[in-house]
């Protein structure tokens, strides 16, 4: 699960972020200014910054360019109700992968951040270093397309590991079918939404041996991926 810090000294819309991420299915923490931040990031790793500009200490700027001289690769989005567009332009040669005026919608921000986790990871979401992923019985093989159960191989075609690898990245998550559209069939229209579920016929027959492992259709929504489930 993604893990995201809110840096914004606002403590109503800071705490409406949070909220809006947790439904969303981010773990979110909250930071009020950039002592503050710095302090939570010597503790923990997150995977995107959201950053207010005008914040007491040090605006958003500040904090950034101390940031980049320790950590460069934690990609960020500025949030501000500035609008002058050197200030974009600021933002964006500090390294923001994103920039967001307020007021905005907070389906806006789900948006941008979850675009942004899907430039900035690697195209399944799991680190390169994890080639091989359990997955309950089986051993899920990313680099070489393979499942695994019991010492019995299925070789999975491309699109088919994409789409287990984003399930295990989202797992416990209700995930709309417009969503796994758009990130792994880069289109949403009846044919994709077709090919969607026999693709999804496919995993769960090949995840049929272990019964902790569901895929569950959420009706008129999408689906979610357990893992653990108890019979």
């Amino acid at each position: 699960m993604n893990r995201i810090l809110i840096i914004e000294d606002d403590d109503d819309i800071s705490m409406q972020l949070q909220g809006y991420l947790h439904d969303e299915g981010f773990l979110a923490d909250v930071a009020s200014n950039g002592i503050e931040a710095r302090e939570r990031l010597r503790r923990d790793r997150y995977d995107v910054l959201v950053v207010d500009i005008m914040m007491p200490y040090e605006d958003g700027f500040t904090f950034v360019e101390k940031l980049r001289q320790t950590e460069t690769k934690i990609p960020f989005v500025f949030v501000t109700a500035k609008n002058q567009k050197e200030d974009v332009i600021k933002g964006l040669m500090l390294g923001a992968d994103d920039y967001i005026r307020k007021p905005f919608d907070p389906d806006e921000l789900v948006l941008r951040v979850r675009n942004l986790l899907a430039r900035t990871l690697n195209p399944t979401g799991i680190n390169k270093e994890d080639r091989q992923v359990r997955i309950g019985d089986y051993l899920f093989d990313l680099e070489n397309l393979s499942l695994t159960y019991k010492g019995k191989q299925s070789l999975l075609t491309e699109k088919e590991a994409k789409l287990l690898a984003y399930l295990c990245q989202n797992e416990g998550r209700v995930i709309r079918r417009d969503e796994i559209l758009q990130r792994i069939w880069k289109e949403n229209d009846f044919f994709s939404g077709r090919s969607m579920d026999v693709f999804m016929t496919r995993l769960r027959k090949y995840l049929s041996h272990d019964k902790r492992i569901q895929i569950e259709s959420v009706r008129g929504v999408g689906f979610r991926f357990v893992k653990n489930r108890n019979n």
